[in-house]
């Protein structure tokens, strides 16, 4: 066999895209399975490529793509050209925006569009057709133009975007003050029994799915962050419940993991398993229904309706509502089609 001797290119041209610490949990796995986990929309021959070329780093040591993971183990992934996402180029996309002043916009965004530039996504996002409309947006701390907050890139619905370096300031304020309002609608597997409730839990990094994030708890919290939802109903549709969440704080995935955490997954959630029939009957009918409702909802059953913020310069606290996406709507009439049926027979 010959030996391994990568050809690494001159040092000044490497551009370091992911680099990260393995979580202590971590069972042995080939390095080139494991990046799959954790590189969203990465293909196993890309990655045994990048090993190829030297690019794959574990301890400051190039490693084979064959190279198995250890706990704390810290690596890196390196290219010969820079980020994708560090490289904005606005685009003529279209947005649905809501309201508009000299300070600030509020847009509805469709499920679908990606708000900013990131690994897999570097074109066609909210980011991208923000800076093609807009000259000069004030970056937030992680150097995204505009952006206050965020929303899933399935997940349709209201964001605020700051025009200003004071209404970014003012605005973050409220977000990290839990002073903003913002409400979603969800559409969950399962009968909530209770008519409302409060879900509180750390959220983090799922510690073996990496395209995940879970609840901590206890000696374990320290790995997340705290995260508060309130929850309450707004319809009971036999094997799924409508549901209202209001945010307390603003976690990646939060009302995802959440409401998963307390045994009711989101509908048609993929990647936190909603995409499967998690409730009902074995009767073909039944799942040949379920399966029309998913081609119906091709996405998460998630929707960002109200959205509430105080007015950065003119102090004025403003409420925006967005009505409900027709593929939600369409899902929950058939749902409730079913359920009355159900009754009748």
């Amino acid at each position: 066999m010959a030996d391994y001797t990568p050809q690494l290119p001159d040092e000044d041209s490497l551009y370091e895209h992911y680099a990260f610490e393995v979580d202590k949990g971590q069972t042995p796995l080939r390095i080139d399975k494991y990046l799959m986990n954790f590189v969203e929309n990465a293909t196993r021959n890309k990655i045994q490529t990048a090993a190829k070329n030297g690019s794959i780093f574990v301890n400051d040591q190039v490693v084979k793509s064959s190279y198995k993971v250890k706990p704390f183990d810290k690596i890196r992934v390196l290219f010969t050209h820079p980020p994708h996402e560090n490289l904005l180029v606005g685009e003529d996309i279209p947005i649905d925006v809501v309201y508009e002043d000299n300070d600030l916009l509020v847009v509805n965004k469709p499920a679908g569009m990606v708000v900013h530039p990131g690994h897999g996504n570097y074109s066609g996002t909210l980011i991208n057709a923000l800076i093609h409309r807009f000259d000069n947006l004030p970056n937030n701390s992680s150097d995204r133009p505009g952006l206050v907050h965020r929303i899933d890139k399935d997940t349709s619905g209201l964001l605020v975007v700051a025009k200003t370096e004071q209404a970014m300031t003012e605005l973050s304020l409220q977000f990290a003050e839990k002073t903003s309002e913002r409400e979603y609608l969800a559409l969950v597997w399962g009968h909530v029994e209770e008519e409302e409730g409060t879900v509180e839990g750390h959220i983090g990094r799922h510690p073996k799915n990496r395209l995940q994030n879970t609840v901590y708890f206890g000696d374990d919290a320290h790995k997340g962050k705290p995260a508060v939802t309130h929850y309450k109903v707004l319809e009971r549709l036999g094997y799924v419940t409508l549901v209202s969440c209001k945010l307390e704080t603003g976690r990646t995935h939060q009302i995802r993991v959440h409401m998963k955490h307390i045994g009711h997954t989101l509908f048609n959630d993929e990647r936190y398993g909603g995409e499967k029939i998690l409730k009902g009957t074995t009767f073909t009918r039944y799942k040949q229904f379920v399966e029309n409702c998913f081609k119906v909802l091709p996405r998460q059953a998630l929707h960002a309706r109200t959205l509430g913020f105080t007015h950065p310069r003119t102090k004025a606290f403003m409420r925006f509502e967005s009505s409900i996406p027709e593929d939600i709507q369409q899902c929950i009439e058939k749902w409730r089609t079913y359920t009355k049926n159900q009754r009748l027979e």
